[in-house]
């Protein structure tokens, strides 16, 4: 921990270049036997004396002394910011990957950020495109470290913040859909040259992959879609509000305090441990990741075309189609990925992931990029 008058905390990123194919090699590839971190970059802390960042601020009177006090609560906070550490760490691990940091007006009023293949890197060969599309909660770098890592080597990986998630954002005071996100996603692949490409979607991102599909099945090859009801009715809001033992889906998706997100993070992780994570680092996270666009959040959750009423409303794609499910998953129970695949039709297969909850590209990164590859690889 760093602490105002005390060793400085220093942190080591060491890149790693990318991986090349060889000549010969296939863009499909076998799962490494070792874990994901191995393609990341390492991360290492080490101690070293140093002065203070900033110099000392007078003492000469209370309002001085104020100044002080409030400049070194700041900068400890600072320091002992664990979301903040660790998203730099994602920072680098991306970049390691080849990856890079761009935003891009789609139209006049909406700018989409995103993580793509760094345009200064020069290309062997073509490779394939594929978009992960993130859910509710922290934007796409977050719920997609690992798998833009393991994916990078043999795709064009793109990993878009929808609409007013991270850096994102529009000056439309209407459009609120996932369609219209759908729409945003399919103009930035449109400015970027890339006319083809595999989509995976969780949660949220789900619902936007399922409306890409529908939408441009000559563009869109294959469509992976996790831990996403898009099947969804009425009735299934009513009833996580009841298993959340909270007011409104408002409460349960945008969480506000430490004890809601905790109930959230119960919902969405088998791992039980996760839910004795102290007050202080739930509070950062709040901070750090669900402060931002909560109103323009909400209007998104109201506007969704899907799950409006009772009725399913949705159609099978014509493309394949790959559903992955965690079996203990407290969202969007497993009955509802059972039908889902019964709705899609004969293309549609599913996958289920044992001791997982709602998001198995976290709790099982290995055995998701696995299934995921597989169906990518696998010939129509």
């Amino acid at each position: 921990f760093c602490i105002v008058g005390s060793p400085s905390l220093e942190i080591a990123v060491t890149e790693r270049k990318p991986v090349t194919p060889q000549k010969g090699e296939e863009n499909c590839f076998e799962s490494p036997p070792s874990s994901n971190l191995s393609r990341s970059p390492s991360l290492s802390l080490s101690l070293s004396q140093g002065k203070p960042s900033a110099p000392p601020l007078p003492r000469s009177d209370g309002l001085s002394l104020l100044q002080r006090h409030t400049h070194t609560h700041r900068m400890v906070v600072s320091c002992l910011s664990i979301v903040s550490l660790y998203g730099s760490f994602i920072h680098r691990s991306l970049s390691g990957a080849g990856l890079s940091s761009q935003t891009i007006d789609v139209d006049e009023e909406t700018s989409i950020h995103f993580w793509g293949p760094n345009p200064k890197w020069s290309r062997s060969k073509p490779k394939p495109s594929l978009i992960l599309i993130h859910g509710f909660g922290p934007q796409g770098m977050w719920q997609w470290r690992q798998q833009a890592i393991y994916f990078a080597p043999h795709f064009d990986v793109y990993l878009p913040d929808l609409v007013f998630f991270g850096n994102s954002t529009s000056k439309s005071s209407s459009e609120r859909s996932e369609v219209f996100q759908a729409v945003s996603v399919g103009k930035l692949l449109e400015k970027l040259g890339v006319d083809r490409y595999s989509v995976v979607g969780t949660s949220y991102g789900g619902f936007v992959a399922y409306q890409m599909a529908r939408m441009w099945p000559e563009r869109v090859q294959k469509v992976v879609i996790a831990s996403s009801a898009v099947n969804l009715r009425r009735t299934d809001n009513v009833e996580l509000v009841k298993r959340a033992k909270a007011h409104t889906i408002d409460d349960v998706m945008l969480p506000r305090t430490a004890p809601q997100l905790r109930t959230l993070i119960g919902l969405a992780l088998f791992n039980r441990l996760f839910l004795y994570m102290p007050d202080f680092f739930l509070n950062d996270f709040l901070h750090k990741l669900y402060s931002e666009n909560r109103k323009e959040k909400m209007e998104l959750l109201k506007g969704l075309t899907l799950g409006r009423d009772n009725t399913v409303n949705i159609s099978p794609l014509q493309q394949e189609v790959l559903i992955v499910w965690g079996d203990h998953d407290q969202i969007f129970l497993l009955d509802k990925a059972i039908e889902l695949r019964e709705l899609l039709g004969e293309k549609a297969r599913l996958q289920v992931i044992k001791n997982t909850s709602h998001a198995p590209q976290l709790e099982h990164a290995a055995q998701f990029n696995n299934i995921v590859n597989n169906f990518l690889c696998g010939s129509s």
